[in-house]
């Protein structure tokens, strides 16, 4: 499906008829000191990379939303919860008086038969299975952009030319074996011989002083040089070419660390600086995340081994990127969704674009929570490749000046401390339940908030699709009024925070919410409008047939009703890129002032799709 946002104006229909649619802070220490020497990974069990391993649930099938690419399209989603979502209490702010709105959108709903009751919310199980550990001074650099692999090599031969001048060094590379890392394990094979041309024009790499060590991960752990590191560059770059491509689209990548840590440093113990560079495209197995996240730190920080990273910019408060795949025999398109966020140890932003759950791959101007603070805590440096491959569905690349993110920098201590502080800062709690109540992966969420953005072109069963979507409107436009009333009374708390990310989170949360209640208004009122009045199509465009009437936001509305939302909303969205310049806030508003209030309908072709016995399987990243 494709949604096609555009200035154009919706079709002239005559006036519609009216449609009535619509939580004593905890701070885990695990003071360990003496034994943190002897805390390990079995290498001699590979398999533990497997153990926390959660079977996925059926694959879901769903369109894209809001995206002008390719119209066939089969969102493929293994795991739909998010395990990272920081579940917090409502605030005795979020409970008060309830704001009165003039004009309501809601008070237009016939509400008097929905119940609405909020998600039950709870600590994460996950969150038991991580272990704090006391962090020391801490010195590595949480970002360092770099334009591409040959930049990052050159910086990273640059750290290793100064370890060189204190004695010998082993590095060990630990690659991710994700399908979409086999052309980026290649570039940096062809490139090896760069950084040791750089490192031996020194002469500080004879006798052995830098040694180098392969391994991989994806649902299990590899060691490719079978624990005898080299210098012989022939040698790491074959290392490097029996990498296999993992067929599970599991990414253990925590454990894989702390297991790849554990093999090599008896051998590093031997007089050798150790160091550890970790390339991959994801942010990992988010169970395996938190399983083994400070573990692996642990045994980083007892084997005195900084840990570098080269990877990709994460996604702006939101846990995926979806990869464009077409099928060579059947001509589907398939998304597939990749771990690349969020930047934060929990999303800090909404998980729906106001109709469904986000497709977008916004720029967040730093790396992936884990990864992030496996280098900072360290003493390492992420290596951050900025640009966004040119398959990611949505992609939509900002850059950030350094000094305008200073302020905004995520906060990287251990998830169990983040936890921890949500009743200390009662406008994150707040914020944070806001997020859950209203995430389109939590059980139980989707049949309320996930509205059907593709329409049959069969009349009948248009209108009743129509009809059903409408009243889950007026459940969708109730859960966000409820939402928007609870941030409008804890404005206080606003004022109270000091933090300017919190400050930005609340202004861009509050703005969205009044947009998307505007939208689905719409969104109603279009569906009646069509219903109607229907537009008309031709059957076929070319070798394409007509398939479905899909949803898209516009600039024009088609009421006046929604005109107090959209003025609120437009006011807040200028306000923040003022309040907030240069950064992902600021650009996010100029996106949703992009997209538009109003809402339409549009034609969707497609290409026959071709039928063939036992086609190959999807892959998984």
């Amino acid at each position: 499906m494709a949604i096609v946002e555009t200035d154009a104006v919706a079709q002239s229909v005559p006036t519609p008829h009216r449609w009535i649619p619509p939580t004593v802070s905890m701070l885990v220490h695990t003071v360990l000191i003496l034994l943190l020497a002897m805390i390990t990974f079995d290498a001699s069990r590979p398999e533990i990379a497997r153990i926390m391993v959660i079977p996925p649930p059926e694959k879901e099938e769903d369109p894209p939303v809001e995206v002008t690419l390719q119209p066939e399209i089969d969102v493929v989603l293994d795991n739909v919860a998010l395990v990272n979502s920081a579940p917090a209490p409502m605030t005795a702010a979020a409970s008060a008086n309830t704001l009165q709105l003039d004009p309501s959108l809601l008070a237009k709903a016939d509400t008097s038969a929905i119940q609405i009751s909020a998600p039950a919310i709870g600590i994460p199980d996950a969150v038991a299975l991580i272990e704090a550990v006391p962090d020391g001074e801490v010195k590595g650099e949480a970002r360092d952009i770099v334009g591409s692999y040959q930049q990052a090599l050159d910086r990273l031969a640059q750290e290793l030319l100064w370890m060189l001048d204190r004695g010998p060094v082993m590095a060990v590379w630990c690659f991710d074996q994700s399908n979409s890392m086999k052309d980026d394990q290649q570039e940096i094979r062809d490139r090896f011989e760069t950084v040791y041309d750089q490192l031996g024009l020194s002469g500080r790499v004879k006798n052995d002083a830098l040694l180098t060590a392969v391994t991989s991960y994806g649902g299990s752990f590899a060691d490719h040089t079978g624990h005898k590191p080299t210098n012989d560059l022939e040698r790491i770059r074959e290392a490097i070419d029996s990498i296999p491509v993992d067929a599970t689209g599991q990414e253990m990548m925590c454990s894989a660390v702390g297991t790849t840590i554990t093999t090599y440093r008896d051998l590093a113990r031997r007089g050798r600086q150790m160091v550890l560079i970790l390339v991959t495209d994801e942010s990992g197995n988010r169970p395996n995340n938190d399983a083994f996240l400070e573990q692996a730190i642990a045994v980083a920080k007892a084997a005195n081994c900084r840990i570098y990273v080269i990877g990709r910019e994460s996604v702006f408060g939101y846990p995926f990127a979806y990869f464009r795949w077409q099928h060579p025999q059947t001509n589907r398109v398939h998304w597939l969704p990749m771990d690349r966020g969020p930047e934060t140890a929990f999303p800090e932003q909404l998980q729906t674009n106001g109709f469904r759950r986000r497709f977008d791959a916004f720029s967040s101007g730093f790396g992936p929570y884990e990864q992030t603070r496996m280098a900072r805590e360290t003493n390492g440096i992420f290596f951050m490749l900025p640009s966004i491959e040119e398959e990611v569905v949505g992609r939509q690349k900002e850059s950030y000046a350094t000094e305008a993110l200073r302020p905004y920098r995520p906060d990287l201590r251990a998830r169990v401390e983040v936890l921890a502080d949500r009743d200390e800062f009662p406008l994150r709690s707040l914020i944070w339940q806001v997020i859950q109540d209203l995430n389109p992966y939590q059980s139980g969420n989707q049949k309320a908030i996930e509205m059907r953005m593709d329409f049959s072109i069969n009349p009948q069963e248009f209108i009743t699709q129509a009809r059903r979507e409408q009243e889950k409107a007026k459940l969708h436009l109730r859960y966000m009024a409820e939402a928007e009333r609870a941030l409008v009374n804890g404005s206080l708390l606003r004022e109270q925070e000091a933090d300017p990310r919190w400050q930005a989170n609340y202004d861009i949360i509050l703005a969205q919410l009044i947009a998307y209640q505007a939208r689905i208004y719409e969104y109603g009122v279009a569906l009646d409008a069509f219903i109607a009045n229907p537009k008309s199509a031709e059957p076929t465009r070319g070798n394409r047939r007509l398939v479905n009437w899909d949803i898209g936001t516009v600039k024009r509305t088609l009421t006046e009703d929604a005109k107090p939302y959209i003025e609120r909303a437009t006011s807040m969205f200028e306000q923040i890129q003022i309040d907030h310049p240069g950064s992902p806030w600021a650009a996010r508003a100029r996106w949703e002032l992009r997209r538009g209030y109003g809402v339409d309908l549009n034609p969707e072709y497609r290409l026959p799709y071709r039928t063939v016995s036992n086609p190959m399987p999807v892959p998984k990243l």
